[in-house]
């Protein structure tokens, strides 16, 4: 591959490549690195690159890229970029992206079927990589790429594994899996509890990415995020998702919050997890409260939550009570509820059985109602 040089115009190989990487990482910095530095940062990481993807006149070749990969596990330096992303030039974070993406892809032609290898390296070896790609969305600019290395990784259940069982601090081991017990309730300190502080308080950008990733982590792995939930039920809702997301003073994280949280609340996968959910009073009032916001895009994602609510067969006494207690206000609010939503035949048609089901309810003080409720104490009704 004549087009791989360096200054003296010899072919660097693939080790050579790497050894020269590990050698130069360290010396970016955050208060500015040196112009030669940060050159030869980006040339060498453009040579890599190009071995790993090839040019219009020459293809890859499996064996370089074999070499290549092997160089750069032996010289730990995933972990090296990794950390590194935020100080690289802005070509050389475009090509980190590149050569993840191959990396997280490649098998070798004699290789036995299964995950890539690098996926069993990140997971068994260096879950650190995975860790400190999420904490990325620190730095501004290292958040888009990172974000995207890290959701091509996402694809896999043990790298969101990783990502919700970590625990561990900057300078500490990251999780083992092994070592995990999935009925262990977590402390809310992890990587995964910071996506809630890099989405309700980085920038617009840096939150907009890490949304998107947390809304793969948590939909895109059924079985192990539904288990993940029902163990941190209180932690997750109660001291994060509920006050953090669905009440942050940004529209769109509000928004996407909401129609996130209808999502997961009508996945089957989540049954226990919805059961448990539209149980609560406190969630019912939130929901409702949402239904009046100004923004007309958050009323129509809160209406999918309280759907959940009134549809529901088996209703907890805490929920019946609100909604009796609510029944008139709610049979004059939902009728003009939306008014606009003429042509959206299937929210309207939602809308009316809400109705009916809520009508079907008791007035409040009448001896239906008293029946139906037994001796229990009346729940404020909604401001």
């Amino acid at each position: 591959m004549a087009f791989l040089f360096n200054r003296g115009g010899r072919q660097k190989q693939p080790a050579e490549l790497a050894r020269s990487l590990k050698d130069l990482l360290p010396k970016l910095s955050d208060n500015g690195s040196p112009p030669k530095v940060e050159e030869e940062v980006a040339r060498t990481m453009s040579q890599m690159k190009v071995i790993v993807q090839g040019t219009q006149e020459a293809e890859s070749s499996p064996e370089e890229v074999h070499k290549l990969i092997h160089a750069i596990i032996q010289e730990d330096l995933l972990y090296d970029i990794s950390k590194s992303v935020r100080l690289l030039p802005f070509e050389a974070r475009k090509d980190t992206q590149i050569l993840f993406s191959h990396i997280l892809r490649f098998k070798p032609a004699n290789a036995a079927p299964g995950d890539p290898s690098a996926i069993s390296y990140l997971v068994l070896q260096r879950p650190e990589i995975i860790i400190e790609l999420c904490r990325g969305y620190n730095h501004a600019q290292s958040a888009m790429p990172c974000g995207q290395i890290l959701r091509q990784a996402l694809a896999y259940d043990t790298i969101a594994a990783v990502v919700l069982y970590d625990e561990s601090q900057p300078g500490e081991r990251a999780v083992q899996l092994k070592e995990v017990d999935v009925g262990h309730r977590q402390s809310g300190k992890g990587t995964f509890w910071n996506f809630f502080q890099w989405i309700n308080k980085g920038s617009f950008e840096v939150s907009a990415d890490a949304f998107t990733t947390f809304r793969d982590l948590l939909t895109k792995h059924k079985q192990l995020v539904s288990q993940y939930l029902a163990t941190n039920y209180e932690l997750f809702f109660t001291q994060y998702y509920n006050p953090v997301l669905l009440l942050s003073q940004s529209y769109v994280t509000k928004r996407q919050s909401i129609k996130l949280l209808g999502e997961l609340l009508l996945d089957r996968s989540n049954y226990v997890v919805m059961t448990q959910y539209v149980a609560s009073g406190d969630n019912l009032k939130l929901t409702m409260n949402l239904l009046k916001d100004d923004r007309k895009m958050v009323q129509y994602e809160a209406f999918h939550v309280f759907k959940v609510f009134v549809a529901n067969p088996n209703k907890s006494d805490e929920v019946r009570r609100l909604l009796i207690k609510n029944r008139s206000r709610l049979l004059r609010f939902l009728p003009n509820f939306l008014e606009g939503r003429t042509d959206d035949d299937q929210f309207l048609d939602e809308k009316s059985f809400l109705v009916r089901q809520i009508e079907l309810l008791p007035e409040e003080g009448s001896e239906a109602a008293r029946a139906m409720l037994g001796q229990g104490q009346a729940v404020d009704a909604v401001a």
